[in-house]
């Protein structure tokens, strides 16, 4: 990111952002409501322009992209393999390649779906929908992992399963992650960096720079 900028009608919402992300790093995006931290994976998907500055990504990036937990209805027909086979073409499993379908076996194995990728998606659980998604987000061999307040709804023990894989596919494969949370907690024991946006200005670091004070809230 170069001087990154974004304005909407009477509000800026970023204001000369700049910051770098190397391969394989973790980096943790916290901040209030309305300080732009979906507004900045909006930008970094190219479903929205800056009003100044640019965003330099590395030709041919592969982004893989979880988004916050939506409800999935109780009759929602297709299993939890074949909703994560949708992200190769939108169509259910019994039309993929046989490439295909070996590789939808990889990740769900990854994420620890196998033992359920015949239940209907909409029995499973809370965190078991989320693992389903990150299945589809990294069915492409993605190079940039995006979860935008993946873990938000679950509870805490579901939540840190969820990291859990997610920091092996990091430490693992060297995949890049950048994780939008509120959930300071997870955000102190995860990711390696933090990108702290607040109204005016931002601050990025180490997470070990992170301090909490007897309040609960976080300083650098």
């Amino acid at each position: 990111m170069e001087n990154l900028s974004l304005r909407f009608p009477n509000h800026q919402v970023l204001s000369n952002l700049s910051f770098t992300v190397k391969r394989g790093d973790f980096l943790g995006v916290i901040g209030e409501n309305g300080v732009g931290k979906t507004t900045l994976v909006r930008l970094i998907l190219r479903q929205l322009r800056p009003s100044a500055g640019k965003i330099v990504l590395k030709k041919g990036l592969r982004i893989g992209y979880v988004p916050q937990f939506r409800n999935i209805d109780v009759e929602y027909p297709l299993s939890v393999k074949d909703f994560v086979s949708l992200n190769y073409t939108g169509i259910k499993l019994p039309w993929l390649s046989k490439k295909e379908r070996a590789r939808v076996d990889e990740v769900m194995g990854k994420v620890g779906l196998t033992q359920i990728a015949d239940r209907p998606l909409g029995l499973a659980s809370g965190g078991e929908k989320q693992k389903a998604y990150l299945a589809q987000a990294l069915l492409k061999h993605p190079d940039l992992l995006i979860l935008d307040e993946s873990t938000a709804s679950l509870d805490p023990n579901t939540k840190q399963e969820l990291l859990d894989v997610v920091k092996r596919l990091n430490q693992e494969m060297g995949l890049t992650i950048l994780f939008v949370s509120h959930d300071m907690q997870m955000v102190q024991k995860y990711p390696d960096y933090f990108l702290w946006l607040q109204r005016d200005h931002y601050r990025m670091g180490a997470v070990s720079e992170l301090r909490e004070d007897s309040k609960g809230e976080l300083h650098v």
